[in-house]
């Protein structure tokens, strides 16, 4: 069974512990045997099955009621997914962020997507990186020049979780108004818009659908420009805002599943005559593991609770919890596998696939170095 005891935190509310409670019935019951050999087939197939659950619901706003987006509920999630099947994670997960813009600037008419991305009848994807600008947001090089009373579209996305399986993508391009990061703007543009193409499928080492997107004199009206002119920089960084800290939770969710496996190894398997769990080097590593776990949970539920509670920015809090957890969950995945020895390459095996899973963590969403810079930044700035 997985270690509960940390939704006793005061973090944590009724509803909050009801959530993790029954979302961990359902994963025991669901996701036990996916298919995972048509990886966009299994992804689509993910994203229905989310969503006719009612687990999508918390991916977005009510676009009837619309509300804040509750973070500790999206990171609950993230983190009891990814423990079970990382395909299903980032199902949920793209659901999210590929619409965060539209939760948190969009107009009513756009809100409208919500109801299919909610239900899962329809995929959301964020078109943010560029094959010359990844963290680097205020260089991006994609034109989105006023054509009438709409915008022409002309560039490249590259790394585009859901590429090519999406139906419709939050787009940031390059309008104008000034020199850098203030001169961008977001865009919602649908998967069958004219101009807008497939370039490239891309693989990685743990299966996910992935695409470099070609826009060729892509026209969209002006009503499919999301918030103001210039404010597509403030938007990209208040949906990650949101979103780090469940990158930071899903790397938690990989970590746990790790050490669990882990601590079923190295009772039942033994070594000289006693089982593994008796050597002091043995406990030393599951010691180290078990710190790892909690800190990063005090650093995930940490930065959730403070958005939920009204902070305006948790820039530094998330990217505490996104570069704890990630870098530290390779760190414990990569003892679990030590401590499962031959076992522990072994394709197919869980902790194959969970250090397979984890590598990518350390670098979307803001790589490991980013969060550095961002943390030092905000730290200094607080000193001022």
């Amino acid at each position: 069974m997985p270690d509960t005891s940390f939704l006793s935190w005061p973090f944590f509310e009724d509803h909050h512990r009801a959530l993790a409670s029954d979302l961990e019935a359902w994963c025991q019951a669901s996701l036990s045997n996916i298919d995972h050999t048509d990886t966009d087939k299994a992804c689509i197939s993910l994203v229905a099955m989310l969503g006719e659950a009612g687990w999508l619901e918390h991916s977005a706003i009510d676009p009837t009621a619309p509300g804040k987006l509750d973070v500790r509920s999206l990171c609950l999630i993230r983190e009891t997914l990814a423990r079970h099947d990382g395909l299903a994670d980032f199902a949920f997960a793209m659901q999210g962020l590929g619409t965060g813009a539209l939760s948190l600037f969009g107009s009513d008419a756009q809100r409208t997507w919500l109801s299919k991305t909610r239900t899962g009848s329809a995929l959301s994807a964020f078109a943010l990186s560029e094959p010359k600008s990844g963290s680097d947001v205020a260089s991006m090089e994609m034109a989105a020049e006023r054509d009438g009373n709409g915008y022409r579209l002309n560039g490249e996305k590259t790394w585009i979780s859901n590429g090519g399986i999406a139906d419709l993508y939050t787009v940031f391009a390059r309008t104008g108004e000034a020199p850098g990061a203030k001169g961008l703007s977001a865009f919602l543009v649908p998967a069958e818009t004219p101009g807008l193409s497939v370039a490239e499928r891309l693989d990685v080492m743990a299966p996910h659908p992935l695409a470099r997107l070609s826009f060729e004199d892509v026209r969209l009206d002006a009503d499919a420009m999301i918030g103001a002119p210039g404010d597509g920089f403030r938007i990209a960084m208040s949906v990650l805002d949101v979103f780090r800290s469940t990158v930071a939770a899903a790397a938690l969710g990989f970590a746990r599943r790790a050490l669990d496996a882990s601590l079923s190894r190295v009772k039942a398997r033994e070594l000289f005559g006693a089982p593994l769990a008796d050597l002091q080097m043995v406990q030393g590593h599951i010691a180290d593991m078990a710190l790892d776990v909690d800190a990063a949970a005090l650093l995930v539920y940490r930065a959730a609770w403070a958005k939920d509670m009204g902070a305006e920015r948790v820039s530094r809090e998330a990217a505490m919890a996104k570069l704890f957890s990630t870098d530290q969950a390779q760190v414990v995945i990569d003892k679990a596998v030590q401590l499962h020895g031959g076992e522990g390459v072994r394709t197919g095996s869980v902790t194959e696939k969970l250090y397979r899973e984890i590598r990518a963590l350390r670098i979307y969403e803001g790589a490991s170095d980013v969060q550095k810079i961002v943390i030092a930044r905000a730290v200094m700035a607080a000193r001022n």
